[in-house]
């Protein structure tokens, strides 16, 4: 299913950076897929419950990893594993604030940039690479 795809890839969490409109995207994709409410993002209950990143955070009240000065941290390696960019482009949002970062990642999204392209392959799931490092 589209929706299960998307939320193993990430785009649940940060697709609202990326894709103008997105929010209302993926309101219709849940209410197709038969889930009338929206989720809460991880920090306010959603999720697994011994999640360290998402413990991490909401001990933090931090909103994107990046922006943490701990970052990076143990917490996102079992994400890093998996997408080899992830903490780079991580440290080029926290150099150069979200608005700048969204944007760069828009003119990316034009010449074809998809993150999925450059994923390595899946162990397990991303919650448990993530709980693995915990």
């Amino acid at each position: 299913m589209l929706r299960d795809t998307l939320r193993a890839d990430g785009w649940e969490d940060f697709g609202e950076y990326i894709v103008q409109d997105f929010k209302t995207f993926w309101a219709t994709l849940n209410k197709l897929a038969g889930f009338e409410e929206e989720c809460p993002d991880c920090r306010q209950g959603c999720g697994d419950p011994g999640c360290g990143i998402r413990t991490c955070a909401k001990e933090r009240g931090t909103e994107l990893c990046p922006l943490c000065a701990d970052y990076p941290c143990k917490h996102i390696d079992g994400i890093a594993r998996r997408y080899p960019n992830l903490i780079a482009d991580g440290q080029r949002l926290k150099e150069i604030g979200v608005e700048s970062w969204v944007r760069e990642q828009e003119e990316r999204r034009k010449t074809g940039f998809c993150y999925c392209d450059i994923r390595f392959p899946q162990k397990g799931t991303v919650e448990q690479d993530a709980e693995h490092d915990t």
